[in-house]
Order: C-alpha cells, then structure tokens, then sequence
C-alpha cells in the first residue's frame, strides 16, 4: 500500500490521477456480472455484460465524467415466492464501473437474449486531429504536413 499524500500536498490539478492509483492500489475486481470488452474497429468498442434474468427495467447505464456505470437490481415481482429446486442463474444486485479515456462516448445500448451490449465510439475533437499548416516565404509556400498516428 503506497501513501499519495505528498501528492496531493504538491500538485494541483492532478488529484484525480493520485485518486486512481491509490484506488487501483485497493481495488478488487468484481466477478459479477462477467463481461466482454472488444474492439469492432479503430475507434469502435463493444461491452457485452451476461445478465440473464435482468430486463431493461432492472439495469440502469449512467455515464458521469468518464466513468461508464451500469447497475442492476432486480425488482421483486407481487407473484409470490419462487420455490427453486435449483438456482444457478444469480439475481443479485450489481454495480459495474467502467473508466473511459478521453473523447470515449456511449452511442447505445441494447438487451437481446440476456447480454447487455453497450456501444462505444472515440470521437475525437476537430482541434485536436493533426492539421497542415502552410508556410509562406519570399514568393515560394511550402508545406509542412502532420503525420498520422497509427
């Protein structure tokens, strides 16, 4: 266990990074529900959590800064108690939470035979892409291009 306490005491504005390392210093990573992260293309990305048992009604999918949460609670039904001979399938409660990096934005979410897939796109600001500036001296212009970042 590290102590970030100088940290805090001689940065300014770089709280939220000695948060994050002291955090992941003590973090347990939760096991339910299981989930996927895969990449669909260069700036294209898929989480697939397995929640079967859950409607749309039960999960709740909140982005705030860059945190991606999405939490269940299954809402108890007026019926009756079940009596299960065997439960395999879980029904507890959850809460998963997800960082996102910077220009990561939630396109969607969708619920289809018990997997909840949310959609992910990078969406990089026009400021920030690389740009061609041209120079101009005397009677000539050169100029001078941007490589891409692969």
């Amino acid at each position: 266990m590290f102590d970030f306490t100088p940290l805090y005491r001689s940065s300014i504005g770089f709280d939220h990074l000695a948060r994050m390392l002291d955090e992941a210093s003590t973090f347990e990573t939760p096991t339910y529900p299981p989930y996927n992260i895969e990449r669909m293309g260069e700036d294209e990305y898929l989480i697939s959590l397995a929640i079967a048992g859950f409607s749309s009604d039960d999960v709740n999918i909140e982005v705030k800064g860059n945190d991606l949460t999405v939490t269940g609670k299954k809402t108890d039904k007026p019926e009756g108690k079940k009596e299960f001979l065997h439960q395999g399938i879980a029904g507890r409660s959850f809460q998963q939470t997800f960082q996102l990096a910077d220009h990561v934005e939630v396109k969607g979410a969708e619920l289809n035979e018990g997997l909840l897939q949310i959609s992910l796109q990078r969406v990089v600001p026009e400021a920030m892409k690389p740009r061609t500036i041209a120079i101009q001296s005397g009677n000539e212009q050169k100029t001078i291009e941007a490589k891409k970042a692969a």
